[in-house]
């Protein structure tokens, strides 16, 4: 089996585009949540391989989770997924610990990509 990644989005139709991507290609998808505080709950319990992280989120932002699960675990493998004019949050993202970051509308070869290259 692929390595296990948790996806972090509020809305369903994204994090089902995401999954879509990732089984066929042999990633296997672990969780899903829809804001960052069950972002990180879901990180302590699943322990995944990497997480997909939505920036901007009711509840709980993806930074703010993004921060959150890095004190927990400093090698979380994290990439933030980005609406077009977001480049301050991703700026701050990056910063913070994200590996990389991938823009919505999703393209399927550039989400598996960054996944590839933050698994090294």
């Amino acid at each position: 089996m692929g390595k296990r990644i948790l996806i972090v989005d509020d809305a369903a139709f994204m994090r089902m585009m995401i999954k879509d991507i990732l089984t066929k290609n042999d990633f296997e998808v672990v969780g899903e949540a829809a804001d960052g505080a069950q972002a990180v709950e879901k990180y302590n319990e699943l322990k995944p391989d990497l997480v997909t992280m939505d920036i901007t989120m009711p509840e709980m932002d993806g930074i703010a989770a993004l921060k959150l699960i890095k004190e927990k675990d400093a090698n979380a493998i994290i990439i933030m997924c980005s609406a077009m004019g977001q480049q301050a949050m991703v700026i701050d993202a990056i910063q913070a610990g994200a590996k990389d970051f991938i823009v919505k509308p999703f393209q399927a070869d550039r989400v598996i990509e960054a996944i590839q290259k933050a698994l090294g």
